[in-house]
């Protein structure tokens, strides 16, 4: 028992706290944590998550902005296992500083409002990731998954995949959160690539070149690239100007970024 009143959900952090159970051991059988093992959960809110990863890995550290959930988050967690709480926004925390040499599992419902920025400042710091598991908007993990010649298929699409292996697990409806959310979630897998199965381009002029080419993304890539890659950068790389963004695949990116790079 605790004498803490309920929490207000804030709009502001873009909190939906999830209470399904069944929902909740999904997730905790997906991840399967084993002591030993360094988990981070991002956005621990109200520790549904939080306590039986706690259980099964004995100890834990959660990312929370919001002070008015710590102290709530400190007392169910005492006596179940280790808990080590950074109070700061999760975009400001220094990730590869906590695996401390070692490598970390990453897990979280991400808040809605901010889950690409997370979700890019994970990609900065993948080498030292073993895996992430967190639950998103559906929208977004299927632009996440999505391939070429798909209209979700974007920048979002094209970073991730070339940096780690996406899995869509399985879907959440919004009755699983407290506030329910508008928009139906998933839960999705995302595993670093091994360094040799990276692809040998500077990853700033890969993220150039894919910005450009679907920030104008109804225009051909001959009109997008302006400024970026000329007509002869394309047919050095093998691509036809006229196709647009969404009908390259991810190593096409990597092909021209590569030719930019060479050519200094």
């Amino acid at each position: 028992m605790n004498d803490f009143a309920p929490h207000v959900t804030k709009k502001r952090f873009g909190q939906h706290f999830l209470h399904d159970k069944n929902i909740l051991s999904r997730i905790v059988e997906y991840v399967a944590a084993k002591p030993g093992e360094r988990i981070v959960e991002i956005g621990p809110g109200e520790g549904a998550l939080t306590l039986p990863l706690l259980r099964a890995a004995r100890s834990l550290t959660v990312i929370e902005l919001d002070r008015d959930l710590i102290e709530p988050l400190r007392t169910r967690a005492s006596g179940v296992g280790e808990l080590t709480i950074v109070h700061r926004d999760v975009l400001g925390v220094d990730i590869a500083a906590l695996a401390a040499g070692a490598t970390i599992r990453l897990v979280g419902n991400l808040p809605y409002n901010i889950s690409t920025p997370i979700l890019f400042h994970c990609l900065d710091n993948a080498a030292a990731i073993h895996d992430m598991h967190f639950m998103l908007q559906k929208e977004v993990v299927e632009r996440m998954a999505a391939g070429p010649g798909s209209k979700t298929y974007g920048r979002l699409s094209v970073m991730l995949q070339l940096r780690c292996a996406v899995e869509p697990l399985f879907d959440v409806p919004p009755t699983a959160f407290t506030p329910p959310p508008k928009v139906d979630s998933a839960v999705v897998r995302l595993v670093p690539l091994s360094p040799d199965k990276l692809p040998q381009a500077d990853f700033a002029v890969v993220d150039r070149v894919v910005r450009a080419a679907f920030g104008q993304r109804r225009k051909t890539l001959s009109n997008a690239l302006k400024g970026v890659a000329d007509a002869d950068d394309l047919a050095a790389a093998g691509i036809d100007p006229r196709l647009r963004a969404e009908q390259l695949a991810p190593a096409t990116f990597v092909a021209l970024a590569q030719h930019l790079q060479a050519k200094g």
